[in-house]
C-alpha cells in the first residue's frame, strides 16, 4: 500500500513482518524483515519491468556501511569531488566554520565576477547538509545571496570548503537496535540577522540516538 505522507514510500504491514519499497527517480530501495518476501517481490517486478539487481545497497550518492552495530552513511566521494571543483584540494583545512560574529551582508566587499560558478558551489552545499548537519546554518547564509553576490559571500563558501576538507569523513550512524523513542528539539536566534532582525530557526528530530530529520 501506499503512505499517505510520502508518494515514494511503498509498505506491506503484515502481524508478522514489515517490507518498505522507496523509489526515487530511477533507483529503488526494498527493506525488510522478511527475506523470502523481498526476494519474491524482486522476482514480481523482474516479470514486469526491465530492472538491474545491485545487492547489498553501499552507494546511492551516499556511501553506505553495513556493520553487525548499524548503518554508517559518508558523502566522502561527492565532497572531495567538490573540492577539486573549486581548485581546493591543496589548500589548509580551517578547525572553525563560522568566524565569531561574522554575519555576510548585501554591501559587504565586491560584486563577485563569475555568479555561475558560486551557485554550483552553494547547490552542493546544501545537498551535503544531508550527512554534514552541522554545515546547514553556514549554508543557508550563503544562499540567500544566490542574487546579489559580493566578493564576502564567495569568501564564506571557500571557508565552508576548507572546514569540510578537515571533517570528510564525519557522517552519521544509524544504530540497529535502539528503543523507539522520538525526541524533538528546537532554537531561534531572535532577531539574528543585522540586516532585516528577522531570526533564524532550527530543528532536529532523533528516533532514539539516530538523527533522521534537522
Amino acid at each position: 500500500m501506499a503512505n499517505h505522507y510520502s508518494f515514494a514510500l511503498f509498505l506491506r504491514i503484515t502481524d508478522k513482518d514489515t517490507i518498505l519499497l522507496l523509489l526515487y527517480v530511477d533507483d529503488m530501495i526494498m527493506i525488510g524483515d522478511d527475506l523470502n518476501g523481498i526476494q519474491e517481490l524482486k522476482n514480481f517486478l523482474s516479470q514486469q519491468f526491465e530492472k538491474k539487481d545491485f545487492g547489498h545497497l553501499s552507494y546511492l550518492g551516499l556511501k553506505i556501511t553495513h556493520s553487525t552495530d548499524g548503518l554508517y552513511i559518508t558523502q566522502v566521494k561527492y565532497a572531495s569531488e567538490l573540492l577539486s571543483k573549486a581548485g581546493l584540494t591543496d589548500s589548509k583545512t580551517v578547525d572553525i566554520l563560522v568566524e565569531l560574529k561574522a554575519h555576510p551582508t548585501l554591501l559587504g566587499g565586491k560584486p563577485f565576477s563569475n555568479p555561475s560558478f558560486y551557485r554550483r558551489l552553494v547547490g552542493s552545499l546544501v545537498y551535503l547538509t544531508v550527512t554534514h548537519l552541522y554545515i546547514s546554518y553556514a549554508v543557508h547564509q550563503v544562499s540567500q545571496y544566490l542574487s546579489t553576490l559580493r566578493s564576502t559571500h564567495y569568501a564564506v563558501v571557500l571557508r565552508i570548503l576548507r572546514y569540510l576538507k578537515g571533517t570528510l569523513f564525519h557522517g552519521l550512524f544509524y544504530y540497529a537496535q535502539s528503543p523507539f523513542i522520538l525526541c524533538a528539539f528546537s532554537n531561534a536566534d531572535w532577531a539574528g540577522d543585522p540586516t532585516d532582525c528577522r531570526f533564524t530557526t532550527s530543528y532536529y528530530f532523533l528516533l532514539s540516538s539516530s538523527l533522521i530529520s534537522w
